[in-house]
Protein backbone atom coordinates (compact mmCIF):
# COMPACT_ATOMS: atom_id res chain seq x y z
CA UNK A 1 0.00 0.00 0.00
CA UNK A 2 1.40 3.48 -0.83
CA UNK A 3 2.37 5.57 2.17
CA UNK A 4 0.77 8.84 3.23
CA UNK A 5 2.57 12.07 4.07
CA UNK A 6 3.98 11.59 7.59
CA UNK A 7 3.78 15.32 8.25
CA UNK A 8 0.00 15.09 7.85
CA UNK A 9 -0.45 11.70 9.52
CA UNK A 10 1.29 12.97 12.66
CA UNK A 11 -1.31 15.73 13.16
CA UNK A 12 -4.26 15.29 15.48
CA UNK A 13 -7.78 15.35 14.07
CA UNK A 14 -9.36 18.83 13.75
CA UNK A 15 -10.19 19.91 17.32
CA UNK A 16 -13.59 21.63 17.04
CA UNK A 17 -15.45 18.57 15.66
CA UNK A 18 -14.13 16.50 18.55
CA UNK A 19 -15.62 18.75 21.22
CA UNK A 20 -18.88 19.13 19.31
CA UNK A 21 -19.10 15.33 19.39
CA UNK A 22 -18.85 15.46 23.18
CA UNK A 23 -21.72 17.92 23.20
CA UNK A 24 -23.89 15.55 21.20
CA UNK A 25 -23.62 13.06 24.07
CA UNK A 26 -25.14 15.53 26.56
CA UNK A 27 -28.49 14.28 27.84
CA UNK A 28 -30.06 17.70 28.37
CA UNK A 29 -30.83 17.29 32.09
CA UNK A 30 -29.19 20.62 33.01
CA UNK A 31 -31.02 22.60 30.34
CA UNK A 32 -30.15 23.58 26.76
CA UNK A 33 -26.60 23.01 25.52
CA UNK A 34 -24.30 26.01 25.99
CA UNK A 35 -21.88 26.05 23.05
CA UNK A 36 -18.73 28.06 23.77
CA UNK A 37 -16.55 26.04 21.42
CA UNK A 38 -16.05 27.87 18.13
CA UNK A 39 -15.33 31.58 17.82
CA UNK A 40 -18.25 32.51 15.57
CA UNK A 41 -20.84 35.25 15.99
CA UNK A 42 -23.93 34.18 17.93
CA UNK A 43 -26.30 36.48 16.02
CA UNK A 44 -27.39 36.59 12.36
CA UNK A 45 -26.01 38.68 9.51
CA UNK A 46 -27.63 42.00 8.71
CA UNK A 47 -30.65 41.57 6.36
CA UNK A 48 -28.97 43.81 3.79
CA UNK A 49 -25.91 41.56 3.82
CA UNK A 50 -28.09 38.54 3.12
CA UNK A 51 -29.81 40.42 0.29
CA UNK A 52 -26.49 41.46 -1.26
CA UNK A 53 -25.15 37.91 -0.99
CA UNK A 54 -28.29 36.58 -2.67
CA UNK A 55 -28.16 39.18 -5.42
CA UNK A 56 -24.49 38.51 -6.17
CA UNK A 57 -24.90 34.71 -6.03
CA UNK A 58 -27.66 34.93 -8.64
CA UNK A 59 -25.63 37.10 -11.00
CA UNK A 60 -23.83 35.64 -14.01
CA UNK A 61 -21.14 38.24 -13.43
CA UNK A 62 -19.69 36.21 -10.56
CA UNK A 63 -19.95 32.69 -11.99
CA UNK A 64 -16.57 32.73 -13.71
CA UNK A 65 -13.06 32.98 -12.35
CA UNK A 66 -12.10 36.32 -10.87
CA UNK A 67 -8.81 38.06 -10.23
CA UNK A 68 -6.52 35.96 -8.04
CA UNK A 69 -5.80 38.94 -5.80
CA UNK A 70 -9.51 39.62 -5.30
CA UNK A 71 -12.29 41.74 -6.77
CA UNK A 72 -11.17 45.30 -7.45
CA UNK A 73 -14.16 46.79 -5.62
CA UNK A 74 -13.43 44.86 -2.42
CA UNK A 75 -9.71 45.53 -2.51
CA UNK A 76 -10.43 49.24 -2.92
CA UNK A 77 -13.12 49.29 -0.26
CA UNK A 78 -10.97 47.41 2.23
CA UNK A 79 -7.93 49.60 1.53
CA UNK A 80 -10.09 52.68 2.17
CA UNK A 81 -11.43 51.08 5.36
CA UNK A 82 -7.93 50.40 6.69
CA UNK A 83 -6.71 53.83 5.62
CA UNK A 84 -9.43 55.42 7.76
CA UNK A 85 -8.82 53.01 10.65
CA UNK A 86 -5.05 53.36 10.81
CA UNK A 87 -4.67 56.92 9.57
CA UNK A 88 -2.10 55.76 7.01
CA UNK A 89 -2.38 55.54 3.22
CA UNK A 90 -3.11 52.05 1.93
CA UNK A 91 -4.05 51.12 -1.63
CA UNK A 92 -5.75 48.24 -3.39
CA UNK A 93 -2.29 47.00 -4.39
CA UNK A 94 -1.61 46.34 -0.70
CA UNK A 95 -4.59 43.98 -0.42
CA UNK A 96 -4.99 40.30 -1.33
CA UNK A 97 -8.39 38.71 -0.70
CA UNK A 98 -8.42 35.08 0.48
CA UNK A 99 -10.93 32.43 1.49
CA UNK A 100 -10.79 33.22 5.20
CA UNK A 101 -7.98 34.14 7.57
CA UNK A 102 -6.67 30.56 7.77
CA UNK A 103 -6.06 30.59 4.03
CA UNK A 104 -4.49 34.02 4.37
CA UNK A 105 -2.10 32.56 6.92
CA UNK A 106 -1.04 29.50 4.95
CA UNK A 107 -0.61 31.60 1.80
CA UNK A 108 1.57 34.13 3.61
CA UNK A 109 3.54 31.43 5.43
CA UNK A 110 4.34 29.65 2.17
CA UNK A 111 5.41 32.97 0.67
CA UNK A 112 7.88 33.82 3.45
CA UNK A 113 9.18 30.45 4.75
CA UNK A 114 9.95 26.97 3.49
CA UNK A 115 10.63 23.45 4.70
CA UNK A 116 13.27 23.48 7.44
CA UNK A 117 12.88 27.17 8.28
CA UNK A 118 11.84 28.37 11.74
CA UNK A 119 8.93 30.67 12.55
CA UNK A 120 8.12 32.02 16.01
CA UNK A 121 4.74 31.68 17.75
CA UNK A 122 3.60 32.68 21.19
CA UNK A 123 2.58 29.93 23.62
CA UNK A 124 -0.38 29.51 23.94
CA UNK A 125 -0.84 29.57 20.18
CA UNK A 126 -3.76 29.33 17.74
CA UNK A 127 -3.75 25.63 16.86
CA UNK A 128 -4.38 26.03 13.11
CA UNK A 129 -1.27 28.15 12.80
CA UNK A 130 0.87 25.58 14.57
CA UNK A 131 -0.51 22.68 12.52
CA UNK A 132 -0.03 24.65 9.30
CA UNK A 133 3.64 24.97 10.15
CA UNK A 134 3.86 21.27 10.97
CA UNK A 135 2.36 20.14 7.66
CA UNK A 136 4.75 22.40 5.75
CA UNK A 137 7.82 21.19 7.64
CA UNK A 138 8.39 24.61 9.21
CA UNK A 139 9.73 24.45 12.75
CA UNK A 140 7.76 26.45 15.34
CA UNK A 141 9.78 28.28 17.97
CA UNK A 142 7.61 29.34 20.91
CA UNK A 143 7.74 32.43 23.10
CA UNK A 144 6.21 31.66 26.48
CA UNK A 145 3.33 33.85 27.65
CA UNK A 146 1.51 33.48 30.96
CA UNK A 147 -1.04 35.04 33.28
CA UNK A 148 1.59 37.05 35.18
CA UNK A 149 2.52 38.86 31.97
CA UNK A 150 -1.06 39.28 30.76
CA UNK A 151 -0.41 36.53 28.19
CA UNK A 152 1.78 38.99 26.30
CA UNK A 153 5.35 38.17 25.26
CA UNK A 154 8.21 39.75 27.16
CA UNK A 155 10.35 41.96 24.96
CA UNK A 156 13.57 40.22 26.05
CA UNK A 157 12.10 36.83 25.06
CA UNK A 158 11.13 38.25 21.67
CA UNK A 159 14.62 39.67 21.19
CA UNK A 160 16.21 36.31 22.05
CA UNK A 161 14.03 34.33 19.64
CA UNK A 162 14.53 36.77 16.79
CA UNK A 163 18.30 36.65 17.31
CA UNK A 164 18.08 32.92 16.63
CA UNK A 165 17.29 33.56 12.98
CA UNK A 166 13.56 32.84 12.60
CA UNK A 167 12.03 33.86 9.28
CA UNK A 168 8.94 35.41 10.88
CA UNK A 169 7.15 36.08 14.16
CA UNK A 170 3.40 35.44 14.29
CA UNK A 171 1.23 37.40 16.74
CA UNK A 172 -2.56 37.25 17.13
CA UNK A 173 -4.27 40.33 18.57
CA UNK A 174 -6.81 40.28 20.10
CA UNK A 175 -5.39 36.90 20.91
CA UNK A 176 -6.77 33.47 20.23
CA UNK A 177 -7.09 31.67 22.65
CA UNK A 178 -6.63 34.15 25.50
CA UNK A 179 -8.32 37.30 24.20
CA UNK A 180 -5.28 39.36 25.26
CA UNK A 181 -4.96 42.67 23.41
CA UNK A 182 -1.46 43.78 22.40
CA UNK A 183 -0.81 47.45 23.30
CA UNK A 184 0.27 49.62 20.38
CA UNK A 185 3.54 50.43 22.12
CA UNK A 186 4.45 46.76 22.52
CA UNK A 187 3.63 46.07 18.88
CA UNK A 188 5.93 48.91 17.81
CA UNK A 189 8.77 47.51 19.94
CA UNK A 190 8.29 44.07 18.43
CA UNK A 191 8.04 45.53 14.92
CA UNK A 192 11.35 47.36 15.41
CA UNK A 193 13.02 44.16 16.64
CA UNK A 194 11.70 42.21 13.64
CA UNK A 195 13.02 44.88 11.30
CA UNK A 196 16.42 44.89 13.01
CA UNK A 197 16.66 41.09 12.72
CA UNK A 198 15.36 40.77 9.17
CA UNK A 199 12.23 38.85 10.20
CA UNK A 200 8.64 39.32 9.07
CA UNK A 201 6.03 40.32 11.60
CA UNK A 202 2.82 38.47 10.69
CA UNK A 203 0.01 40.13 12.62
CA UNK A 204 -3.26 38.19 12.71
CA UNK A 205 -6.01 40.75 13.40
CA UNK A 206 -9.02 38.48 12.90
CA UNK A 207 -10.83 39.92 15.97
CA UNK A 208 -9.80 43.54 15.41
CA UNK A 209 -13.38 44.80 14.93
CA UNK A 210 -14.26 43.87 18.51
CA UNK A 211 -11.72 46.03 20.29
CA UNK A 212 -13.21 48.52 22.76
CA UNK A 213 -14.16 51.76 21.03
CA UNK A 214 -11.38 53.70 22.77
CA UNK A 215 -8.85 51.21 21.33
CA UNK A 216 -10.35 51.15 17.84
CA UNK A 217 -7.01 52.00 16.20
CA UNK A 218 -4.99 48.91 17.12
CA UNK A 219 -1.54 50.24 16.23
CA UNK A 220 0.37 52.77 14.15
CA UNK A 221 2.59 50.37 12.21
CA UNK A 222 1.20 51.22 8.78
CA UNK A 223 2.36 54.80 9.32
CA UNK A 224 5.99 53.70 9.75
CA UNK A 225 8.16 54.39 6.73
CA UNK A 226 8.77 51.26 4.63
CA UNK A 227 6.42 49.22 6.83
CA UNK A 228 5.90 46.84 3.91
CA UNK A 229 9.45 45.51 4.33
CA UNK A 230 8.53 43.98 7.71
CA UNK A 231 4.76 43.86 8.33
CA UNK A 232 2.06 41.52 7.00
CA UNK A 233 -1.45 41.82 8.45
CA UNK A 234 -4.23 39.20 8.27
CA UNK A 235 -7.96 39.81 8.64
CA UNK A 236 -11.28 37.96 8.54
CA UNK A 237 -14.60 39.32 7.31
CA UNK A 238 -16.35 36.36 8.92
CA UNK A 239 -16.71 37.68 12.46
CA UNK A 240 -17.67 41.25 11.66
CA UNK A 241 -20.26 40.38 9.01
CA UNK A 242 -21.38 37.00 10.46
CA UNK A 243 -20.52 35.08 7.29
CA UNK A 244 -17.98 32.38 8.29
CA UNK A 245 -19.56 29.96 5.81
CA UNK A 246 -18.68 32.26 2.92
CA UNK A 247 -14.94 32.12 3.75
CA UNK A 248 -13.56 35.59 3.21
CA UNK A 249 -10.33 37.02 4.56
CA UNK A 250 -7.60 39.45 3.56
CA UNK A 251 -3.87 40.05 3.58
CA UNK A 252 -2.49 43.57 3.87
CA UNK A 253 1.16 43.78 2.79
CA UNK A 254 3.57 45.36 0.37
CA UNK A 255 2.97 44.76 -3.36
CA UNK A 256 5.86 42.28 -3.53
CA UNK A 257 4.28 40.09 -0.85
CA UNK A 258 0.88 40.36 -2.55
CA UNK A 259 2.52 39.17 -5.78
CA UNK A 260 4.02 36.12 -4.06
CA UNK A 261 0.78 35.29 -2.23
CA UNK A 262 -1.02 35.33 -5.59
CA UNK A 263 1.26 32.52 -6.77
CA UNK A 264 0.24 30.43 -3.77
CA UNK A 265 -3.44 31.30 -4.12
CA UNK A 266 -3.47 30.33 -7.78
CA UNK A 267 -2.64 26.79 -6.69
CA UNK A 268 -4.87 26.70 -3.62
CA UNK A 269 -8.12 28.13 -4.96
CA UNK A 270 -7.48 30.56 -7.85
CA UNK A 271 -9.80 33.17 -6.31
CA UNK A 272 -11.86 33.69 -3.17
CA UNK A 273 -15.67 33.35 -3.46
CA UNK A 274 -16.69 36.16 -5.78
CA UNK A 275 -20.29 36.74 -4.67
CA UNK A 276 -19.18 37.12 -1.05
CA UNK A 277 -16.54 39.62 -2.16
CA UNK A 278 -19.14 41.69 -3.96
CA UNK A 279 -21.41 41.71 -0.92
CA UNK A 280 -18.59 42.59 1.47
CA UNK A 281 -17.50 45.50 -0.75
CA UNK A 282 -20.98 47.01 -0.32
CA UNK A 283 -21.22 46.15 3.37
CA UNK A 284 -17.91 47.68 4.50
CA UNK A 285 -19.05 51.32 4.25
CA UNK A 286 -22.79 50.69 4.62
CA UNK A 287 -22.94 48.59 7.80
CA UNK A 288 -20.51 50.43 10.08
CA UNK A 289 -23.16 51.41 12.64
CA UNK A 290 -24.49 47.86 12.72
CA UNK A 291 -20.97 46.50 13.28
CA UNK A 292 -20.39 49.03 16.06
CA UNK A 293 -23.61 47.85 17.71
CA UNK A 294 -22.42 44.26 17.52
CA UNK A 295 -19.14 45.23 19.12
CA UNK A 296 -21.08 46.75 22.01
CA UNK A 297 -23.17 43.58 22.27
CA UNK A 298 -20.03 41.43 22.50
CA UNK A 299 -18.73 43.72 25.25
CA UNK A 300 -22.01 43.15 27.15
CA UNK A 301 -21.46 39.41 26.80
CA UNK A 302 -17.93 39.80 28.11
CA UNK A 303 -19.30 41.70 31.10
CA UNK A 304 -21.83 38.91 31.68
CA UNK A 305 -19.03 36.34 31.75
CA UNK A 306 -17.02 38.48 34.16
CA UNK A 307 -20.06 38.55 36.42
CA UNK A 308 -20.38 34.78 36.28
CA UNK A 309 -16.73 34.19 37.06
CA UNK A 310 -16.91 36.59 40.02
CA UNK A 311 -19.32 34.12 41.62
CA UNK A 312 -17.03 31.14 41.02
CA UNK A 313 -13.85 31.67 43.05
CA UNK A 314 -12.55 28.20 42.23
CA UNK A 315 -12.56 29.03 38.53
CA UNK A 316 -10.10 31.74 37.46
CA UNK A 317 -10.60 33.93 34.40
CA UNK A 318 -6.97 34.72 33.67
CA UNK A 319 -7.64 36.60 30.41
CA UNK A 320 -10.56 37.92 28.38
CA UNK A 321 -10.94 40.05 25.28
CA UNK A 322 -12.82 40.34 21.98
CA UNK A 323 -14.50 36.93 21.51
CA UNK A 324 -12.53 34.76 23.92
CA UNK A 325 -11.69 34.06 27.54
CA UNK A 326 -8.99 31.78 28.97
CA UNK A 327 -10.37 30.08 32.07
CA UNK A 328 -8.23 28.22 34.61
CA UNK A 329 -10.22 25.23 35.80
CA UNK A 330 -10.06 24.13 39.46
CA UNK A 331 -9.03 20.50 38.90
CA UNK A 332 -5.29 20.47 39.49
CA UNK A 333 -3.49 17.74 37.62
CA UNK A 334 -6.55 16.73 35.57
CA UNK A 335 -5.95 16.99 31.80
CA UNK A 336 -7.92 19.83 30.23
CA UNK A 337 -9.28 17.49 27.54
CA UNK A 338 -10.86 15.31 30.24
CA UNK A 339 -12.31 18.36 32.01
CA UNK A 340 -13.77 19.68 28.75
CA UNK A 341 -15.17 16.28 27.78
CA UNK A 342 -16.96 15.78 31.09
CA UNK A 343 -18.12 19.40 31.14
CA UNK A 344 -19.77 18.87 27.75
CA UNK A 345 -21.28 15.46 28.48
CA UNK A 346 -22.40 16.09 32.06
CA UNK A 347 -23.09 19.84 32.29
CA UNK A 348 -23.89 20.68 28.68
CA UNK A 349 -21.11 23.29 28.40
CA UNK A 350 -18.97 22.87 25.28
CA UNK A 351 -15.56 24.56 25.23
CA UNK A 352 -12.05 23.84 24.01
CA UNK A 353 -9.35 22.27 26.20
CA UNK A 354 -6.32 24.44 26.83
CA UNK A 355 -3.99 21.67 25.66
CA UNK A 356 -5.24 22.25 22.11
CA UNK A 357 -3.39 25.58 22.26
CA UNK A 358 -0.11 24.17 23.54
CA UNK A 359 1.11 21.21 25.58
CA UNK A 360 1.72 23.40 28.65
CA UNK A 361 -1.84 24.80 28.74
CA UNK A 362 -3.57 21.88 30.49
CA UNK A 363 -4.75 24.08 33.35
CA UNK A 364 -7.01 26.06 31.00
CA UNK A 365 -10.21 25.96 28.99
CA UNK A 366 -11.11 28.40 26.21
CA UNK A 367 -14.59 29.91 26.37
CA UNK A 368 -15.74 31.49 23.08
CA UNK A 369 -18.34 33.62 24.85
CA UNK A 370 -19.41 35.58 21.76
CA UNK A 371 -21.43 32.54 20.68
CA UNK A 372 -23.91 32.94 23.55
CA UNK A 373 -26.31 35.64 24.70
CA UNK A 374 -25.78 37.31 28.07
CA UNK A 375 -28.76 35.35 29.41
CA UNK A 376 -27.23 32.06 28.28
CA UNK A 377 -23.86 33.02 29.75
CA UNK A 378 -25.62 33.65 33.07
CA UNK A 379 -26.64 29.98 33.17
CA UNK A 380 -22.98 29.01 33.50
CA UNK A 381 -22.99 29.97 37.18
CA UNK A 382 -25.13 27.08 38.34
CA UNK A 383 -23.61 24.57 35.95
CA UNK A 384 -20.02 25.29 36.90
CA UNK A 385 -20.79 25.43 40.63
CA UNK A 386 -22.37 21.98 40.50
CA UNK A 387 -19.73 20.44 38.22
CA UNK A 388 -17.25 17.92 39.61
CA UNK A 389 -14.84 15.45 38.05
Amino acid sequence: MPTLNPLIRSLSAPPVPSVLAWGREYGGDRGPLIDLSQAVPGYPPHPDMLAWLSEAAGSRRFTGYGAIEGEDELRQAYAAHETALYGAPLEAGNIHITSGANQAFISVLMAVAGHGDSVALTNPFYFNQETTMAMLGIRPVTIECDHAGGFLPGIDAVRSVLAGGVKALVLVTPNNPTGAIYPAGLLRQIFDLCRANGAWLILDETYRDFLPAEEEQPHGLFAVADWQDTLISLYSFSKSFCIPGHRLGAVTAGPEVVEQVAKVMDNLQICAPRSAQAAAARALPALKEWRDGNRNEIMHRAAALKGVMAELPAWKMDAIGAYLAFIRHPFDGVPSALVAEKLAKQAGVVCLPGVYFGPTQDAYLRFAFANATSETIGRLTGRLKAFAI
